[in-house]
C-alpha cells in the first residue's frame, strides 16, 4: 500500500484566492494508492499536481478560511467503498487519470 500524508501549515491567503490576506487553517491530510504498477504511476501524477497547486484549496467554513482537498479524487480510507471515499472502487484510478 502506499500512503501519501501531508501537512498544510495555516498561513495567509494570496492573490487569487477567495479571500486574499485572510488567515487560514491548515490540517493533515493523508490519502492511499495500490502498490503496484498503476497505483504508481498515480502517485507521480498527484505528485505534479501537488507541485502546480492543484491538490488542495481553501473553503469557508462556518466563517473560518481552511484547506481542504481540490477537485482531485483521493482515497482517505482502505474501506468503506466509494461512497465513504475508500476501497473497494474499481474505476478510481481512472478517474485521477481523467481528472489530471
Amino acid at each position: 500500500a502506499l500512503s501519501c500524508l501531508v501537512k498544510m501549515l495555516p498561513s495567509c491567503s494570496k492573490v487569487g484566492d477567495p479571500h486574499p490576506g485572510q488567515p487560514y487553517k491548515g490540517g493533515d491530510f493523508c490519502a492511499f494508492l495500490p502498490d503496484n504498477k498503476d497505483g504508481q504511476k498515480t502517485a507521480m501524477l498527484l505528485k505534479k499536481a501537488f507541485e502546480c497547486g492543484l491538490t488542495f484549496q481553501l473553503k469557508s467554513c462556518n466563517g473560518e478560511e481552511r484547506v481542504t482537498w481540490g477537485p482531485i479524487p483521493h482515497k482517505t480510507s482502505w474501506d468503506g467503498g466509494k461512497a465513504r471515499n475508500g476501497y473497494p472502487d474499481s474505476q478510481y484510478l481512472r478517474e485521477v487519470w481523467a481528472v489530471l
